[in-house]
């Protein structure tokens, strides 16, 4: 197996991780491949054989180097200084399209950080993230790449007995808020400038010749942060368990576990059944994004000046209010929307909350309306139109303003308004069929959300709303 590899980060030395190999899957086989990132990141030199071998463990190319990364981070608001690579291996680095990226394998066996887990993951977990990166990025949302899941009879116990399974991971980069916690919290603060510099020169290159460089990138790592959460509550997407170290610091969605799309409209949703409390509910997200960063900024602190603590904080309402106001407008076709009129979508999304509307089918069906025809012409309106024909009668007037031709408005509607998202009862069903060795409807499910934005008329099932029994699933952490 042949492969070039640049792991830069393993020159950042011992404090940052501990090198160790995979602990290779028994009798593996291939679930699913991402045939189009595989070829598109140069992996496509091996063979499905070689593959299946690489993605489980057995074996990997030469020049890997495989380590488990150490970090550290606040956990439901505590922090918790035992935390690293505990299921995960940084397997290698490599050179794509210009820039760096990792090779992650999930599932790879117990490390150091393991905290008396078996270091694995299950099909069900694996199936779970491979969806909903995949959804996430055709969607247009920043985040990590599944390229592929291998599963075994190797049984391991969660609340009941299922099998190993392994998930190889693309991203540019595997660093999190909690990586600089982690040396803030144990005074290693000359490793901690190691760590900004390493950062800077890999994944925030416009930062580097500016004067004060980590300055810079912690400005940048703010604003980042805050168009990704922008972009998740305009598309109804809950993370489930932000924990500082599942925040990635270059602004992807990261960690996939408990999450959830929001379905009926409901800014209280909580997708993971283990927040009692709500902390990581769908409209605690935006504040949420605000305390992590207030985590990172004092870990930050040793190296950045008072006033651009601050700056960051404020870079980042300031961007996230911007940028979520810009979606939400272009959402309901009026992209040039004034501020000052946000009150026309925040007013609709009121409505829409009281009578418990389907989100993502309610912006769809808006990316065909006509001008004049009112509520009721949209399907999931019918029975409550009247009262929603005082909004609609506003919006008309907002449209007749625009200037913009009807037909340019439903173009550019349909394509920030998706049909397909990835409804929890649907992984569901995959996930069960999956376990039962029939992977014919993952496969299914993982072509329809690859083009989310289409009609795709033979697989218009997919877009209804979920059944009673599956709308708005809470999932547990448990993986």
């Amino acid at each position: 197996m042949s492969f070039k590899f640049n792991n830069h980060y393993a020159d950042l030395g011992s404090a940052f991780y501990t090198a160790l190999d995979p602990t290779p899957l028994p009798n593996p086989e291939k679930v699913i491949f991402n045939d189009d990132e595989i070829k598109n990141s140069g992996l496509d030199v091996f063979n499905k054989n070689e593959l299946i071998s690489f993605f489980s463990g057995n074996a990997y190319p030469e020049g890997a180097h495989p380590l488990a990364m150490k970090y550290t981070g606040h956990q439901f608001g505590y922090y918790n200084p035992d935390l690293g690579d505990g299921r995960g291996l940084l397997m290698g680095q490599f050179d794509y399209n210009g820039s760096l990226y990792d090779l992650h394998l999930k599932g790879a066996g117990r490390t150091p950080y393991s905290r008396m887990g078996d270091g694995r993951a299950v099909l069900r977990s694996s199936i779970r993230e491979f969806l909903a990166s995949e959804a996430l990025h055709h969607l247009g949302i920043p985040t990590t790449r599944a390229l592929g899941i291998t599963t075994s009879d190797e049984p391991v116990r969660r609340e009941s007995i299922e099998r190993a399974t392994m998930l190889m991971r693309l991203s540019d980069s595997h660093i999190r808020f909690g990586s600089f916690e982690y040396l803030y919290y144990t005074d290693q603060h000359d490793e901690l400038e190691k760590l900004c510099e390493y950062t800077i020169k890999h994944h925030f290159r416009e930062c580097i010749n500016d004067n004060k460089p980590i300055d810079s990138f912690a400005l940048s790592a703010a604003n980042k942060t805050a168009q990704l959460i922008a972009k998740w509550q305009a598309f109804g997407f809950a993370h489930g368990v932000l924990n500082t170290d599942n925040m990635s610091i270059t602004g992807h969605t990261f960690d996939y576990g408990p999450y959830g799309f929001m379905e009926q409209y409901d800014p209280y949703y909580i997708c993971n059944h283990s927040d009692d409390h709500g902390r990581y509910a769908f409209n605690k997200q935006p504040a949420i994004g605000y305390w992590n960063l207030q985590a990172l900024i004092q870990a930050l602190s040793p190296l950045i000046n008072k006033e651009t603590q601050l700056e960051a904080l404020e870079t980042y309402q300031e961007t996230f209010l911007k940028s979520y106001h810009n979606l939400m407008s272009a959402k309901i076709g009026l992209p040039n929307l004034n501020v000052d009129d946000k009150n026309l979508y925040q007013d609709l999304l009121d409505y829409i909350e009281g009578y418990k509307i389907d989100y993502t089918c309610f912006f769809r069906d808006l990316s065909h309306y006509k001008m004049g025809d009112g509520a009721g012409s949209i399907d999931n309106l019918k029975p409550n139109a009247r009262e929603f024909e005082p909004w609609f009668k506003q919006y008309d007037g907002h449209l007749s303003n625009s200037g913009v031709l009807e037909s340019a408005r439903h173009q550019q509607m349909q394509q920030i308004n998706p049909k397909y998202i990835l409804r929890n009862y649907l992984a569901q069903i995959a996930i069960q069929n999956a376990e039962q060795g029939d992977y014919e409807e993952l496969h299914t499910l993982y072509e329809i959300l690859k083009k989310p934005y289409a009609e795709q008329e033979e697989h218009q099932s997919y877009a209804k709303e979920s059944p009673d029994w599956g709308k708005n699933l809470q999932i547990s952490c448990s993986s």
